[in-house]
């Protein structure tokens, strides 16, 4: 896919000039950081700052190997291969980018290892052949390191066959700026908002799997915009997302009413 419109993105250090150099150098990004920081949106910015194609894979517990190289399938009374996104993208040139690789099956972290070093080959084992990735071709996978810690992390050897930029929730006046340009509401409601989120993240004893994410806000500021109360778009887009215990939600509710 080719990013036709440039995705707003709000650059926080020196990530852009890192992805530069990675590119020309032939060189895997990895991305760490909680959910709803912007990895996603960064990597958008970059295949259209870059102008490539880029290819998203959102990895989940069932991906394979299988899911990203390619598989036989029945077309009419023929058996025909067909490529999968990575073996795609290794063909193309494009970007692939594999959202949440924590998640994905082990076989999928040993089908990248050769694309992730100087061979920059991909094997694939069910045509017995290998394929030298285009000149072009980046890999960038992205991982939320604190999700769940101890259950899915990637391995120290993995990472160390990546360069590595750590995203995490943007300061106070970069983040205004992000939820008023992606929601257009005014700057006072946008610095409650931001003032919400900055409070809950603060709350560690509430034990929150995931806590308050830019995009959360954003959210909250787009149904604000559209007319929708503020409490009330608050509780929907921020609060419920969070968590389903009735006490922190009640204790959430008190907090964000007396915010907004």
């Amino acid at each position: 896919m080719k990013i036709k419109e440039a995705p707003f993105y709000k650059e926080v250090g020196k990530e852009v000039e890192v992805f530069e150099h990675a590119y020309n150098k032939k060189l895997p990004i990895l991305l760490k950081g909680p959910t709803g920081t912007g990895k996603s949106r960064f990597v958008e910015y970059m295949a259209y700052k870059l102008d490539k194609n880029i290819i998203t894979v959102t990895c989940h517990e069932e991906t394979s190997a299988i899911d990203l190289i390619g598989r036989y399938i029945i077309k009419g009374s023929e058996t025909v291969w067909q490529d999968g996104p990575l073996t795609k993208a290794v063909k193309t040139g494009a970007i692939i980018y594999l959202d949440e690789i924590a998640e994905a099956r082990p076989d999928v972290i040993v089908a990248i290892h050769s694309l992730t070093d100087y061979r920059r080959i991909l094997y694939i084992d069910k045509l017995g052949e290998e394929i030298v990735a285009d000149p072009s071709f980046m890999l960038v996978a992205s991982f939320n390191p604190g999700y769940q810690k101890g259950f899915k992390e990637l391995k120290p050897s993995t990472r160390q066959r990546f360069v590595s930029l750590t995203f995490n929730y943007p300061k106070e006046k970069i983040e205004r700026d992000i939820v008023i340009s992606e929601s257009e509401i005014d700057e006072a409601t946008a610095k409650k908002l931001i003032a919400i989120g900055t409070k809950i993240r603060q709350l560690t004893e509430l034990g929150l799997t995931e806590t308050v994410s830019t995009r959360l806000l954003v959210d909250a500021g787009k149904l604000i915009e559209s007319g929708l109360a503020k409490r009330l778009a608050v509780h929907t887009a921020v609060v419920e997302p969070l968590t389903d215990d009735e006490d922190t939600l009640e204790a959430l509710y008190d907090l964000t009413d007396l915010m907004i």
